[in-house]
């Protein structure tokens, strides 16, 4: 009598690592964002060499989250106007991150650059 093959065992099913997706992001803003009494009152300490910047977090890639704003998808003004190119070299050490990591580092990389003499919008 054949005995019968014992079929493989199912794989025990393990709960999927969530994937960290988030980014923060720094765009390089032109100077003539300045203009702007806002702008430039949210800044008074600004050394006059260093360029102005917007610090965003995202859960798409920056670059994706950049051509967003550029074309008004859910943007920011300045952003939209002004925004000239991403600058990884001052966030992509951080990313991705989990959702509330990401949101509480876009507010820590907004004062620490606003403490370097950048001129930053964060919003």
């Amino acid at each position: 009598m054949k005995r019968k093959a014992k079929a493989p065992a199912a794989k025990a099913k393990l709960p999927r690592r969530k994937r960290h997706h988030h980014n923060v992001y720094v765009i390089e803003l032109d100077g003539a964002v300045l203009n702007h009494t806002r702008f430039r009152n949210a800044n008074p300490n600004r050394d006059i060499l260093k360029p102005c910047l917007y610090v965003g977090c995202t859960g798409l890639s920056p670059e994706r989250r950049f051509a967003k704003h550029k074309a008004g998808i859910q943007a920011n003004t300045y952003v939209q106007r002004y925004g000239i190119r991403l600058l990884p070299k001052l966030y992509a050490y951080a990313n991705p991150m989990p959702y509330d990591a990401a949101r509480d580092m876009e507010v820590e990389l907004a004062i620490a650059l606003q403490a370097e003499g950048y001129a930053v919008w964060q919003a």
